[in-house]
């Protein structure tokens, strides 16, 4: 399978948490979020800790195959952890679970504007 220009077994992989990871946790510049439900398995695992880094698309759009955070855009206060497949040249952005077939996303709502997108996941914590 193809995500934007890539295969997507390239992009599943995420780092392990280095030092600089946890000082920046510590001085509330990354924060952690458990990872509930199985959308983005294999990738994420349903218990796994990421970290987030929330001011990463203050400037700049997300890129197609990062993970991010969004809010659900039909239940408030709800957060989800997808995959960018494609930014439209508006801004909005295509989401999917790598988990099709467990994966409520993009497919069912359509695309997320930005300013519901959280945040990037960096790594696994």
């Amino acid at each position: 399978m193809w995500l934007g220009t890539q295969p997507v077994n390239l992009l599943m992989s995420l780092r392990k948490s280095q030092v600089g990871d946890w000082f920046l946790w510590l001085l509330r510049r990354r924060s952690r979020l458990r990872v509930v439900g199985r959308s983005m398995m294999p990738t994420l695992q349903p218990g796994e800790e990421v970290f987030i880094d929330h001011q990463i698309y203050r400037h700049t759009l997300p890129q197609v195959g990062e993970i991010v955070i969004a809010w659900h855009p039909h239940q408030p206060g709800l957060k989800v952890i997808k995959r960018v497949a494609v930014v439209n040249s508006d801004g909005c952005c295509v989401l999917l679970g790598d988990n099709h077939q467990e994966s409520t996303d993009s497919r069912r709502w359509g695309a997320i504007a930005p300013n519901h997108i959280l945040g990037r996941v960096v790594c696994r914590c």
